[in-house]
């Protein structure tokens, strides 16, 4: 399992989500935070490409040994890329959320929403209650 990290560059939305911008495109995952309490992840269900997300919805479902969870999205858009190689390796999730770990690619339908999403410090600070 990972050690405990919130990279810089990433936005963060206050339900564990990150989401790392590249233009209009945005790859979304789970936070450290996340993938901890969920404890082992053993399935990932992704959306289908082309599926429309909305920011603060549920968009995946991910099952881990403890519970089935909803992932949130943290921006709205269309699906672009699912990452196929969790599907067959899910424990991605937990060996490394920020990189291999990824979940989707999502063309942003409105990139103003990052504004409304944490940065590093404001995220850290969320997570210290």
């Amino acid at each position: 399992m990972a050690e405990e990290n919130y990279p810089d560059g990433l936005l963060y939305h206050p339900e564990h989500d990150w989401a790392k911008i590249d233009g209009d495109v945005a790859t979304f995952g789970i936070t450290w935070f996340a993938q901890d309490a969920l404890g082992e992840v053993v399935f990932f269900e992704p959306p289908s490409v082309g599926s429309a997300v909305t920011k603060d919805a549920s968009y995946a479902e991910i099952e881990s040994v403890k519970a089935v969870s909803e992932v949130i999205s943290p921006l709205s858009g269309e699906i672009i890329e699912v990452n196929d190689a969790l599907e067959g390796a899910p424990e991605t999730i937990n060996d490394d959320p920020y990189d291999a770990g990824w979940m989707v690619k999502v063309r942003l339908s409105n990139p103003a929403e990052t504004e409304q999403l944490l940065d590093k410090g404001a995220y850290e600070a969320l997570l210290q209650g």
